[in-house]
């Protein structure tokens, strides 16, 4: 096949891939990717850069794609010995999670991730198409491991300690971004997660503050807050938990007045909203000059399955909330916690039975028994 051929191929499977991408897959330099391009223009195979109708427009998700390992022990957990038991293996990583909560939700979505070229990578990008999640533009690495993510939860569901092997997600930087520019600027929303590095985060934020798509940040981890620049001008929503908010202020938040205060200062750094999740009690959110609480729905320890997912099932409706052109976030956020309550009684990280009738009307009520 022709370096021609090869070019066109390579564009049929990834519309969105950049001339260097080109170049550097098949040994050429960016002149003669560019005179390849413009014969396929001038034999008209190519009709120019990939584009998405308005009313197709997807969320576009970007951040960790894991193989999560979950081992849940049978009984109370004892350190410093071994404990029985269960193990099992699901797809994870937040911006993916994100993502199919969303393609559940019935909205047009895309991931733009890290793989590896290994088994895994294959089976998280299949999986991520089988559930109708576009991974035009993910970045496949190589003789690179894909991102792991392995928890321990006691006998209760609840994680004890978890360990991330996510090193390939550094990959995703500023550079590649930008090669992605033309698929950002067709989203109708922009959501990240603090696996990116640094520079990609700030990268989003300047393109969010230049007039480009609403962007929402969603924090992984305390350790990963240094991630988060400190200007914030662009940013439409934070998401975040309280560990991940005391992180970010630097000390301990023990009063909802210092709750308020820390997020006060957020929207000082340039944040337009911000949400702090508080585990089972409930959340926080930004309202016009103060900070509303909404508490959780009530479930009895015996329905909590599984608490793996449930944060990121709570970005995620909050998220569709915002694609769908809702500007309440007290709604938002009524209908994240309904996602969430329905993720802990799953043992899967992702409900297969969510749906958006879970949401009733557009306010965001409850559905009644009879709707259910």
């Amino acid at each position: 096949m022709s370096k021609k051929e090869q070019l066109y191929q390579l564009i049929r499977s990834n519309p969105f891939i950049s001339q260097q991408e080109m170049a550097d897959a098949l040994g050429l330099s960016r002149s003669a990717v560019a005179g390849h391009v413009a014969t396929l223009i001038r034999e008209r195979r190519l009709m120019g850069r990939a584009y998405v109708l308005p009313q197709e427009r997807a969320v576009l998700c970007i951040g960790a794609a894991n193989l999560d390992r979950k081992l849940r022990t049978l009984a109370p957990l004892q350190l410093g010995t071994s404990n029985p038991a269960n193990a099992e293996e699901t797809y994870g990583g937040v911006a993916r999670n994100i993502a199919e909560n969303l393609a559940r939700l019935g909205t047009p979505c895309a991931l733009l991730t890290a793989l590896g070229d290994d088994n895994a990578g294959q089976a998280l990008r299949g999986h991520a198409q089988a559930n109708g999640i576009d991974m035009t533009g993910t970045l496949v690495l190589p003789g690179v491991a894909t991102g792991t993510y392995t928890a321990v939860l006691d006998a209760g569901g609840e994680m004890v300690v978890a360990l991330a092997d996510m090193a390939l997600y550094e990959q995703l930087t500023p550079a590649i971004l930008a090669g992605r520019q033309p698929q950002r600027n067709a989203a109708s929303l922009v959501v990240a997660d603090l696996n990116l590095p640094h520079d990609s985060v700030a990268a989003l934020l300047t393109d969010a503050r230049n007039g480009g798509v609403p962007l929402v940040l969603v924090a992984v981890s305390q350790p990963k807050m240094a991630r988060l620049p400190r200007a914030l001008q662009g940013l439409r929503l934070l998401i975040l938990n309280r560990g991940e908010l005391e992180a970010r202020a630097g000390h301990a938040l023990p009063t909802e007045a210092a709750v308020r205060n820390a997020c006060r200062a957020l929207q000082a750094d340039g944040a337009q909203d911000v949400i702090v999740t508080c585990g089972a009690a409930g959340v926080y959110h930004t309202v016009p000059g103060d900070l509303q609480w909404l508490p959780a729905q009530a479930l009895d320890d015996a329905a909590v399955v599984d608490v793996t997912g449930a944060g990121d099932a709570f970005s995620a409706a909050v998220c569709w909330s915002l694609a769908q052109g809702d500007a309440s976030l007290t709604d938002a956020c009524q209908r994240g916690l309904q996602a969430a309550a329905l993720t802990l009684q799953s043992n899967h990280t992702v409900s297969p039975a969510l749906t958006a009738s879970l949401f009733g009307s557009r306010s965001g009520a409850p559905l009644s028994h009879e709707q259910e």
